[in-house]
C-alpha cells in the first residue's frame, strides 16, 4: 500500500480533548465500537456469508453493525479482474455491502481506479499514470489471466466517476488516494453525491496526513498500518476512527489496534483460515480478495472447473506472496490444472471444501505430461485438514492431515502428518504398475468414520484399506511434492 506525505503531529494526546456534539458518523462509529467490545467478550460469531439482495441499499453503520464485517479488495482481486467496473459490478452483485476503490489521476487530471502507480504489472504496458493522458490509458486492457485463468477477460481501467455513480450511494466505498497528491480533488468528488458521509470511507497509510483535510468534510476514516508504524500507534491511531491491519501481522501487533476499542480491518483476507485467526483476535472487519469463498461455510461444488478455464472461487495456491508465480497453469481445453512451479507445490480446492461432514470419497485422475520424476519423487492429495491453512507435503504445516502420494515407480503410499512436523508417518503402501509419462492414472480416497481405503483405478486396479481415524477435516490440496520439474497434471476431480 502507498503513504502519502508524512508530517509530524503536534497534537498533545495527554491532554484530555475537547469533546464536541456527537455528529453522525460519531454515532455510527460509537455503535460499532460497542458492537466490537461486546463480541470480544463473547463467543466469536460465525461467519456471515454473502448473499445476492435484488436492489440492497447500505450505508457505513449497515456494514459495521456486522461481525465479521467485508470489504472487497479490490473488488475481490481474486476472483474477478482487479479493480474493474466488471470485479465491482460482480461482488455488489454477488451481495457485497462494500468496496475498495484505489484512484490515480492522469496527467490531465481524469481519476481513474487502479492500484498501482505504472500500468506495467496488470497491462504489460510500463505508463506512469500521471504522466499519461487518459487518451492514452482507455486504450490499454488490465490482463489478469495468468492469476484467474485462461478464460478471464481483458478489462478497461475504470473512470472513477463511472464507479461512483453506479455505487456511491448504494454501497460503501473504501476510497483510497493512490498518488497521495488528489486530496482535495476527491473531496470535492465525494461532497458531490447525496448523503456522502454516510457511503464513503477515506482511506489511507496511517503515517500520512490527509486525514486533516479529510476530517473537515465529516468522512469516516481508515488508516492502516505497515510494520514501521507499529511503535508509533500511540500517536497514530487516535487519528483515525477505523484502524488497518495486514494478515502478515503477528498477533501482538494486531493486539496493539484492537487495545484502542475501535474497529480493526485486516487486509488483504484470501483464506476462511485468514479469517478465522483475525476474528479470534479480535479484528472486526475482513478486506477481503477472496468474497465468495471467504464468507461461505459450505463447498461451492463437487467437481472441479477447469474445464471453464477460469479459477473457482476458493481455489488458490499455498501462498499469495508470489503472486502469478504460483498460480498452476488451468488448461480448458484438457479441463487441468498443472503444477509446474520449481518449489514444492500445493493447490487448494477450497472450492470444493469442506467435504463431508461423515463418510466421503474424492476421485481424481494425475499424469506427468512430458517425463517422469525420479522414481522416488511423487504427487498426489493432502485431505483431512480441520482448514484451509496451507498444507505441503515434506514442508512443515500448521495443520495436521494426511497425504496420498504415487511415486514415479508406482508404489502408492499413504502418511499422516501432525502439525508442525515435517516428515508424516508412513501408514501403509502398495506398489502398483509404474505411471507413463502423459497417461492418466485414476486415483480414488475413501473416508470412512474410522478407516480409510486408497485405490488406484485404472490398469488392474489396487486397493489398500487403514485403520485410522486421526484427521476428519474437510480440506484438501492437490499436490507435486519433489523441487523443480517435470510439472505433475490433474483432472476429473470429484466429491462424492
Amino acid at each position: 500500500m502507498s503513504s502519502g506525505t508524512d508530517v509530524q503531529s503536534t497534537a498533545d494526546i495527554s491532554r484530555a480533548p475537547f469533546l464536541p456534539p456527537i455528529n453522525r458518523r460519531q454515532f455510527l462509529l460509537a455503535g460499532a465500537s460497542t458492537l466490537l467490545l461486546s463480541a470480544c467478550q463473547a463467543t466469536p460469531a460465525p461467519p456471515v456469508s454473502v448473499l445476492p439482495t435484488a436492489a440492497a441499499r447500505y450505508a457505513i453503520g449497515d456494514l459495521l453493525g456486522t461481525t465479521p464485517f467485508y470489504i472487497a479488495h479490490r473488488g475481490s482481486g481474486d476472483n474477478w479482474v482487479e479493480h474493474s467496473f466488471d470485479s465491482y459490478s460482480r461482488v455488489i452483485d454477488s451481495g457485497a455491502k462494500a468496496i475498495e476503490v484505489s484512484v490515480s489521476a492522469t496527467s490531465d487530471g481524469v481519476l481513474v481506479c487502479h492500484h498501482d502507480l505504472t500500468t506495467k504489472r496488470m497491462t504489460g504496458v510500463d505508463l506512469p499514470i500521471a504522466e499519461v493522458t487518459w487518451e492514452e490509458l482507455s486504450q490499454l486492457r488490465s490482463d489478469a489471466r495468468a492469476w484467474l485463468g485462461p478464460a478471464a477477460e481483458r478489462e478497461p481501467l475504470p473512470l472513477l466517476a463511472d464507479v461512483l455513480d453506479a455505487f456511491a450511494t448504494t454501497h460503501v466505498i473504501f476510497l483510497e488516494d493512490k498518488q497521495g497528491t488528489n486530496t482535495e480533488a476527491l473531496l470535492k468528488v465525494m461532497d458531490s453525491y447525496s448523503h456522502s458521509t454516510e457511503h464513503f470511507v477515506w482511506k489511507q497509510w496511517a503515517g500520512a496526513t490527509q486525514y486533516t483535510l479529510v476530517d473537515g468534510h465529516g468522512y469516516t476514516t481508515w488508516g492502516y498500518f505497515t510494520p514501521e508504524l507499529f511503535e508509533r500507534a500511540n500517536e497514530l491511531a487516535p487519528r483515525f476512527d477505523l484502524l488497518g491491519v495486514s494478515h502478515r501481522a503477528t498477533d501482538a501487533q494486531v493486539a496493539v489496534l484492537v487495545g484502542f476499542g475501535k474497529p480493526v480491518i485486516a487486509w488483504e483476507v484470501h483464506y476462511r483460515s485468514m479469517r478465522d485467526r483475525m476474528s479470534d483476535l479480535g479484528v472486526a472487519g475482513m478486506m477481503c480478495s477472496n468474497l465468495p469463498y471467504v464468507t461461505g461455510t459450505t463447498a461451492g461444488s463437487q467437481g472441479d472447473a477447469f474445464g471453464t478455464g477460469l479459477r473457482a472461487a476458493g481455489d488458490l495456491p499455498w501462498t499469495i506472496d508470489e503472486g502469478t508465480l504460483v498460480q498452476p497453469l488451468i488448461d480448458a481445453g484438457a479441463a487441468s490444472v498443472a503444477l509446474d512451479h520449481r518449489d514444492v507445490q500445493s493447490y487448494l480446492m477450497g472450492s470444493m471444501c469442506p467435504v463431508g461432514p461423515g463418510s466421503y470419497r474424492i476421485t481424481c485422475e494425475l499424469r506427468w505430461p512430458e517425463s517422469l520424476p525420479r522414481e522416488e519423487q511423487h504427487a498426489g492429495l493432502a485431505f483431512g485438514a480441520a482448514d484451509d491453512r496451507p498444507y505441503r507435503v515434506r514442508v512443515a504445516s500448521d495443520v495436521s492431515g494426511y497425504h496420498m502420494i504415487l511415486r514415479a515407480n508406482g508404489s502408492l503410499e499413504l502418511f499422516s502428518r501432525v502439525a508442525g512436523t515435517t516428515e508424516g508417518t508412513r501408514l501403509r503402501a502398495v506398489l502398483t504398475a509404474p505411471p507413463r509419462a502423459s497417461e492418466w492414472v485414476r486415483l480414488q480416497i475413501e473416508v470412512l468414520a474410522n478407516s480409510i481405503r486408497i485405490l488406484r483405478l485404472d490398469g488392474d486396479g489396487w486397493s489398500m484399506d487403514i485403520d485410522d481415524a486421526s484427521y476428519r477435516g474437510g480440506y484438501f490440496w492437490l499436490c507435486k511434492n519433489y523441487q523443480d520439474g517435470p510439472p505433475v497434471e490433474f483432472r476429473s476431480i470429484l466429491v462424492s
